[in-house]
């Protein structure tokens, strides 16, 4: 009986072995390629094992974290990523997101510190890539979103703003259109969503902010519902609004119309595609019941 214990202490000892052999990066890399994250995470943590001082594995895994809304694991591998890698612009502005991500969670008295050194971090990028949209539109959008009192300020996001356009006519129009939706002027961000897809139809970012400015402002709902609805023909890349975004949108246009059955059909398809999104949830619940016998 004794021999049988020891056997399978030696097979279970090699089963555990192959199961903790070190990872390369690129394979930690396909793993997260093919979205298979919870093995990538693994497998990153493998690569630091054996590496300590591999930057990229440390930034993809603060990457991950902030994809599963864990800013202190994303906080603490991005720090190290910059740390080990200083002149990164990419490393800097992650990082940034990941105090951004942290500021939205932290209690009153921590917020404005981790605002600080989102801000910090995103000029860092952005002084180290002038030519990084990206990184200027983080700091942008920092800008836009943040009150003066805590560094930001609608005039330094239009500064951005203007950069940006000089090194991109597109994502330009669409950060300056973002300020005018932000200072309620309404028809001169209609004016210029609607230029853009004129002189650029490819622009299809524009077709999904005409229709949230169609929300915004109860105007033009039919322009807005046809932009929508143009949007949702493609397939949007990750840096775009998702498809569920425009079915939401959607369903709000719907609704402003009194139309409760079709704004329910939108919400529905939206929650088919993102099933835990909290507005999502809440307009469907405050929609009236639907009529018996339809």
């Amino acid at each position: 009986m004794l021999r049988c214990r020891g056997l399978i202490v030696f097979f279970a000892a090699i089963g555990w072995a192959g199961a903790i052999r070190a990872t390369t990066l690129a394979e930690a890399q396909d793993l997260y390629q093919t979205k298979r994250y919870a093995e990538a995470r693994t497998a990153f943590e493998q690569v630091l094992v054996a590496e300590p001082g591999n930057a990229e594995a440390a930034y993809c895994l603060g990457t991950l974290a902030l994809m599963r809304d864990d800013p202190p694991d994303a906080v603490r591998w991005l720090e190290k990523a910059a740390t080990l890698v200083p002149d990164s612009s990419p490393y800097a502005r992650t990082l940034g997101d990941a105090y951004g991500l942290s500021a939205g969670k932290a209690g009153l008295f921590s917020k404005f510190g981790f605002a600080q050194k989102c801000l910090a971090a995103y000029e860092r990028s952005v002084a180290l890539d002038p030519k990084s949209i990206s990184a200027r539109y983080s700091l942008f959008a920092f800008y836009r979103q943040v009150p003066a009192i805590a560094g930001g300020g609608l005039d330094k996001a239009r500064t951005q703003a203007l950069e940006i356009k000089k090194l991109d006519l597109v994502r330009g129009t669409l950060a300056l259109a973002e300020l005018s939706f932000a200072e309620k002027k309404y028809d001169e961000a209609f004016a210029s969503l609607e230029d853009l897809r004129r002189q650029h139809p490819e622009a299809l970012d524009a077709d999904y902010q005409i229709g949230r400015v169609a929300v915004a402002s109860g105007a033009r709902l039919d322009v807005g519902e046809a932009a929508l609805r143009e949007y949702l023909g493609h397939t949007p890349r990750d840096d775009q609004p998702p498809l569920w975004a425009a079915h939401w949108r959607l369903g709000q246009i719907m609704e402003k119309r009194g139309d409760p059955g079709r704004a329910r059909v939108e919400y529905e398809a939206a929650l088919k595609l993102n099933p835990t999104q909290p507005q999502l949830i809440d307009a469907l619940q405050k929609l009236p019941p639907p009529s018996v016998g339809r």
